[in-house]
């Protein structure tokens, strides 16, 4: 319990100052998809939310949890899964829906979890601890297949030469540990000048994504909030690296009805009412004070959607600029 409590402390929930003033008034039914440590949740009860859902699909989130969860009595409920069903778990209307996308700061600073290239630990990267390992990936799938991951999902420019890399050298020994996945990589590309980020960032971020369909999630995640919003309800998504944040803005400009729906291939239709209003014009990103307090914060951004009382719909992931891998065969 104590290590809970210490971990508790330490997690710094990104951007929540002006996420609670974005989202003001906080009341009702509030459902926080991405629980982790518990920052948001805890925000938004003790800034006046009547009950919070907090949902996570990593097991050790929830059993931390366990050590202060008790404190809010029934004004918390925890669950356990992923946020693309969050209409589900809501199980009725929402007056918002927070999302922090990525990884938390607690799997990060595991390296038994293997999300890091700076610690050494086993190649796992799984945040619901189930299913397919990073080190299945690496280790069975094709070099064309690699290139697409790491080119689509970290955009990685080296993505065919780090590929290779990896090919030749799992052909000599399984790559089952995180900083030898990292050495590979790191040889592949340029030795960065100070202030540079690490050369294995991208690959572990597209790597990262794959194993845990990170982007798909999004989607899904997305059109289950549309559905679970009573009219006035909250969405809030906080993003930390260009990709899905394009996928987040997009999703909103097109629920608000900032772009026509007509093409040059295809006749107008008749617009859609807008699904959501946008309180802001532009995302937030962390100020000074928050960065001194926070680095990890430098990345982030905020983005604010009011829910409409036009009927949710299907949601078209080509048109949120979602990355899509080419079905191919592994080997």
């Amino acid at each position: 319990m104590a290590a809970a409590e210490t971990e508790r402390q330490l997690h710094i929930p990104v951007l929540l100052r002006p996420l609670l003033a974005a989202v003001a008034p906080v009341e009702g039914r509030w459902l926080d998809g991405t629980f982790g440590a518990g920052g948001y949740a805890r925000g938004l009860l003790d800034a006046g939310a009547g009950e919070v859902i907090g949902v996570d699909r990593d097991p050790m989130a929830l059993e931390m949890a366990s050590a202060w969860a008790g404190d809010y009595g029934d004004r918390l409920r925890l669950v356990a899964g992923t946020f693309s069903r969050l209409d589900d778990h809501a199980a009725g209307p929402l007056d918002g829906v927070v999302l922090d996308l990525g990884v938390s700061s607690m799997q990060l600073d595991r390296a038994e979890r293997g999300f890091s290239f700076q610690k050494d630990g086993p190649l796992d990267m799984r945040m619901s601890q189930e299913g397919e390992s990073a080190a299945d990936l690496v280790n069975t799938a094709s070099e064309e297949a690699l290139a697409d991951i790491l080119y689509h999902y970290g955009e990685e420019r080296a993505s065919r030469r780090i590929a290779r890399a990896i090919v030749e050298a799992r052909a000599a020994v399984p790559i089952t540990r995180t900083l030898q996945l990292s050495e590979i990589v790191a040889r592949c590309l340029p030795r960065p000048k100070p202030g540079q980020m690490h050369p294995a960032t991208r690959s572990f971020q597209a790597i990262r994504i794959a194993v845990n369909a990170e982007f798909s999630e999004l989607v899904e995640g997305l059109e289950a909030a549309e559905r679970a919003l009573k009219p006035g309800g909250r969405l809030a998504v906080v993003t930390f690296h260009s990709l899905e944040d394009r996928i987040v803005k997009r999703f909103l400009q097109l629920r608000s009805g900032g772009e026509g729906q007509g093409n040059r291939y295809a006749p107008e239709t008749q617009a859609e009412a807008p699904r959501f209003t946008l309180p802001l014009r532009r995302a937030i990103s962390p100020d000074e004070a928050e960065l001194a307090e926070n680095p990890r914060a430098r990345s982030a951004k905020l983005r604010v959607g009011i829910r409409t009382d036009a009927p949710a719909g299907p949601v078209d992931a080509k048109a949120l600029a979602m990355p899509l891998i080419p079905k191919k065969g592994r080997r």
